[in-house]
């Protein structure tokens, strides 16, 4: 198969599971008409199934919740822990364990050996089911040490102008001792002054700011370097150019009343977004249905530390 943006690998760690958010792209992506026809077939079926009867879930009332209610993958993830009981460390270590070694030296093994060969993959160092799954969408699990299970990530904080994006960025890098970066310096200068004299940036403005941020996305990602990039990005097709893999890219959305954020901004200086602009920003943002939302009244120390919380770290 070729590669399918949006959808992780099998490896891709969410909370304390693998598999579990390469399922949650999966349902979707099948429900925005995006996964190929060729992964419909076991939607529900083999590390699906055998992942939602570890959890003590029904797939069926996953994907409604994923669907209908939204949420986060971690939000996803507790959901599952409350309907169907938490599992110890010790569980999921063990879990892991025998989900990353489906096909070595097992009952399936056979059927491993068939499937690389009919894939055209036998020139791979394959050894497992998630190997397989990797070398056939264009990843390489090796090259990647995929099984220390150690993706970079990108903390990608959205929220309108006087959210605290800067400021909370700022004060998670410092406690994680990640790179933080700030959006607002992607802006060419000819949007800085566009804003500066009171104008609303058009999609045709912002489409070379987007591009350069996700270029500096993946260089992070490539880079195997962990970043805080505080980035506005209202709109679901703004996400949708940065957010590729959601696995490695965390959508937190820091979120406040206007009442509060007209206050923050009344008092902002030195900055080219100024109370003016707040009724476009509100009136831009779609709010995200699967990001982490934190509540901004609070300090950036707390808020730091909620989201640490939230991702354990």
């Amino acid at each position: 198969m070729p590669f399918v943006p949006g959808l992780r690998s099998e490896y891709s760690l969410t909370g304390r599971l693998v598999h579990f958010g390469r399922m949650l792209d999966k349902i979707r992506l099948e429900a925005a008409g995006r996964l190929p026809v060729d992964y419909h077939a076991n939607l529900g079926a083999g590390f699906d199934a055998r992942t939602c009867a570890f959890l003590g879930v029904d797939y069926a009332a996953l994907k409604t919740r994923v669907l209908e209610a939204g949420g986060c993958d971690e939000d996803i993830l507790a959901w599952a822990h409350t309907e169907g009981g938490n599992r110890t460390d010790e569980q999921c270590t063990i879990w892991n364990r025998f989900m990353m070694k489906t096909g070595w030296r097992d009952d399936r093994s056979a059927v491993l050996r068939d499937r690389i060969a009919a894939f055209g993959l036998s020139d791979k160092p394959i050894e497992t089911f998630f190997d397989l799954n990797d070398f056939d969408e264009g990843r390489d699990p090796v090259s990647a040490r995929a099984w220390e299970l150690n993706e970079p990530r990108v903390f990608l904080l959205m929220g309108v102008a006087g959210s605290g994006k800067t400021t909370v960025g700022q004060t998670l890098a410092e406690s994680l001792g990640w790179r933080f970066t700030d959006a607002d310096d992607f802006h060419p200068p000819a949007n800085v002054a566009k804003i500066s004299a009171g104008g609303s940036l058009t999609d045709e403005d912002r489409a070379p700011w987007l591009v350069a941020l996700r270029a500096h996305i993946d260089a992070r990602l490539c880079a195997h370097e962990n970043t805080v990039l505080a980035c506005s990005v209202l709109k679901e097709a703004y996400r949708d150019v940065l957010v590729e893999d959601p696995g490695c890219v965390k959508l937190i959305h820091l979120k406040g009343s206007p009442a509060l954020i007209r206050d923050r901004l009344e008092r902002r200086s030195n900055h080219w977004a100024g109370p003016a602009l707040l009724d476009s920003q509100f009136a831009t943002l779609e709010e995200p249905r699967h990001a982490f939302v934190v509540n901004v009244d609070a300090t950036p120390e707390a808020l730091a530390a909620t989201i640490r919380r939230h991702y354990l770290l």
